[in-house]
């Protein structure tokens, strides 16, 4: 645990730094929605998805094409096959809790750049909630390729944009600047796992926390709002564990 000090408006809003190939950052996901639900001032937050490239190398392949999601962690860590099946079967379990369906059999290797570019075309037209579902969804559940400018134009109109609009916002690099501001703002805060979340620029949850957690995070963050005073930050330290990936992967 760690303690900073935050002092809070009467709205709030809560950037979260994640990528879409991320298992930890779709359970996260479902567990703020949870805790959003039960949150009594939930019509009041605001909700910012901030990019985050667990690889900012990795190099986009099509379904089919390449080894499968177990081989590529067991490379990764150094681990038997068997091992690496273990670990991802209970990542599926670990989803199923939330009501998520991971298929890491079909899931495609991407570069997220421009699936995150995407997400910044969608907050202009109020609908980056929904492009991020649909890319989640997209990745771990139907093994389609979120690094194919296709596929993402697709999932795009999907979403409620106009294919054109998103075909032509990914060949001219529209959001690209915007996509950096996020990464270093993200650098400048220290953030190297995701999913985070920061909570009116001032307080701040690592990791794919259990939604009582998350709950009580925004609460206490909603009853401090009027005076500064220390708020305990669970997830933080160095000691407790907390369910991110980060740039040497997922431990999951």
């Amino acid at each position: 645990m760690c303690t900073v000090r935050i002092l809070l408006t009467a709205d709030m809003h809560v950037e979260i730094w994640s990528d879409v190939v991320c298992p930890w950052c779709y359970v996260g996901k479902r567990r703020f929605e949870a805790a959003l639900a039960e949150f009594a001032h939930r019509e009041s937050v605001e909700v910012h998805w901030r990019s985050f490239e667990l690889d900012t190398t990795a190099t986009s392949a099509v379904p089919g094409d390449g080894d499968s999601y177990a081989d590529r962690l067991g490379r990764k860590y150094g681990l038997p096959t068997a091992e690496s099946h273990r670990m991802l079967d209970g990542m599926t379990e670990t989803g199923a809790s939330v009501g998520l369906r991971f298929d890491f059999t079909a899931a495609v290797p991407a570069n997220t750049f421009d699936a995150h570019q995407l997400l910044h075309l969608a907050a202009e037209h109020g609908l980056q909630s929904q492009v991020k579902e649909r890319l989640l969804a997209a990745h771990f559940t139907q093994g389609r390729p979120v690094g194919d400018r296709a596929t993402l134009v697709e999932l795009g109109a999907e979403s409620g944009l106009p294919g054109d609009l998103v075909h032509t916002a990914l060949s001219d690099q529209r959001y690209a600047a915007a996509v950096r501001a996020d990464q270093a703002a993200a650098a400048d805060l220290g953030i190297s796992g995701v999913p985070f979340f920061v909570i009116d620029a001032r307080y701040g949850v690592s990791g794919a926390q259990p939604s009582d957690l998350l709950l009580r995070a925004l609460t206490q963050a909603w009853e401090e709002s009027t005076e500064q005073v220390p708020v305990v930050v669970p997830g933080t330290s160095d000691t407790e564990p907390v369910e991110v990936c980060g740039p040497d992967g997922c431990p999951i």
